[in-house]
C-alpha cells in the first residue's frame, strides 16, 4: 500500500498565499496568480487581477460588487459542497459563518484532506450561512483573537444595550461604526430580529453591499440614505434638518464615526460593533462612547473548539495572536505551527 502524500506536498505556504502544487492553484493570494480559490469578499482575502476564480457565487457577485467585472479573467462559482476537480486535486467548499458566501476551501488528494477555513465565526449570523465543521487531517486557522481574554459575549445582549441608549438619549444620533461587507448587514438584521422597525439610516459606502444581500434573500427592512437635507429654520441653519435624525440609528463605516461627516448629525454619540471593542485603549482611541463586542471572527473558546471537533492531526495558522493557539494545541497533542502569511488583517472586524 502506498504512503500517503506528505501534508506539505499538497498545499504549502508561497508569497503569494497558501499553494496546491498538484492542483496548480493558490488559496486567497495576495498577489495575481493564474488560478486562485477565494474563501470570501473581504479585501485582504479577495483581490483583483488573477485569471481565473473560483469561489461561491455570493463571494463572486461581492468582488464584482466591489471591483466591477472584469475582476478577473473567467469566474468559476462552486456552490456548497459543489466538488470540482483541479488537476487531480478535488476542490470543495463548507459554510465558514463569516459573512455572506463564505467558504473554508476543503482540499483533498490521494486519501489527504486539508481545510482552509479563511476566516470564521460559530455564533448564530441571520445573514450567511453557519459554519460547518469538516473532519480533516490538517485544518488551517485564522487566529485574530487567539488568546484566552478574548471571549465574546452574547451578540443579542450587545444590540439590547444598543437599543436601550437610543431609548435612553432620544435627542442624540446613534452613528454605527461597522464594516461595509458582513457587520454592517448583520448590525440590521439583528435590530430586526430585536424588534427596531423603524428605519435604519445607511452611509453611502454601504448602499451597494446592502443592495447585494437584499439581492441574496437577506431582508434589511427599510433602508434610508443618511444625508442632511437642505431644510432650512428660520434662522438659515441645517438644525431643524439635523432633528430629523435625533433618536435614530446610523449605519457607517468605523473611520466616518469621528469625522466631520458625522457631527452634522443630532449631538451624534459615536457607537463601534468590533470584537477590538474589549480593549479600553483602542475604545478610547476611537472615542467610542458606546462599544459593542461584536465580532465577525471567532474568539477564544470558539478557536479551540473547532479544532477539538474537526480533529486534525496538525493545526496551521495562518495569521493572527500564534503563540498562544500553539501553545494550547501543544498541550493538547496536536501538532501546530504558524504560517505567518503576509497581507491579511482584520478588515472585516
Amino acid at each position: 500500500m502506498a504512503p500517503r502524500m506528505a501534508f506539505e506536498d499538497l498545499l504549502r505556504p508561497t508569497p503569494q498565499g497558501l499553494y496546491c502544487p498538484p492542483g496548480d492553484f493558490h488559496i486567497d493570494p495576495v498577489r495575481p496568480v493564474a488560478r486562485a480559490v477565494v474563501t470570501h469578499g473581504h479585501a485582504d482575502h479577495a483581490r483583483a487581477g488573477h485569471e481565473t476564480v473560483m469561489a461561491t457565487p455570493e463571494t463572486l457577485a461581492i468582488m464584482a460588487a466591489r471591483y466591477g467585472e472584469n475582476f478577473a479573467t473567467d469566474r468559476r462559482p462552486a456552490a456548497y459542497g459543489e466538488r470540482i476537480t483541479l488537476n487531480g486535486v478535488t476542490v470543495s467548499f463548507a459554510p465558514a459563518g463569516h459573512v455572506l458566501g463564505s467558504a473554508q476551501a476543503v482540499v483533498e488528494k490521494d486519501g489527504v484532506r486539508i481545510v482552509a477555513s479563511g476566516d470564521y465565526k460559530r455564533r448564530a449570523d441571520p445573514t450567511c450561512a453557519p459554519f460547518e465543521v469538516v473532519p480533516c487531517d490538517v485544518f488551517i486557522t485564522e487566529a485574530t483573537f487567539a488568546l484566552p481574554v478574548f471571549v465574546h459575549p452574547d451578540t443579542n445582549d450587545e444590540i439590547a444595550r444598543l437599543l436601550a441608549s437610543v431609548a435612553q438619549f432620544p435627542e442624540r444620533t446613534h452613528i454605527v461604526g461597522a464594516y461595509a461587507l458582513g457587520k454592517a448587514q448583520r448590525i440590521i438584521r439583528l435590530l430586526r430580529d430585536a424588534g427596531y422597525d423603524e428605519p435604519v439610516f445607511i452611509h453611502g459606502a454601504m448602499q451597494k453591499l446592502c443592495d447585494l444581500y437584499r439581492e441574496h434573500g437577506v431582508d434589511l427592512g427599510p433602508l434610508e440614505p443618511a444625508t442632511i437635507s437642505e431644510k432650512k429654520n428660520a434662522r438659515g441653519s441645517g438644525a431643524g434638518a439635523r432633528r430629523d435624525f435625533a433618536g435614530k440609528i446610523v449605519i457607517a463605516p468605523p473611520s466616518a464615526i469621528q469625522d466631520k461627516w458625522a457631527r452634522r448629525f443630532a449631538d451624534p454619540l459615536p457607537v463601534f460593533a468590533s470584537g477590538w471593542m474589549q480593549i479600553r485603549q483602542r475604545v478610547r482611541q476611537r472615542g467610542v462612547e458606546l462599544p459593542l463586542q461584536i465580532s465577525d471572527h471567532a474568539d477564544w473558546n470558539e478557536l479551540t473548539d473547532t479544532i477539538r471537533e474537526v480533529g486534525a492531526q496538525e493545526v496551521w495558522i495562518t495569521h493572527g495572536r500564534d503563540d498562544a493557539l500553539m501553545r494550547w494545541a501543544a498541550l493538547n497533542g496536536i501538532k501546530a505551527r504558524p504560517l505567518r502569511l503576509v497581507g491579511y488583517d482584520d478588515e472585516g472586524e
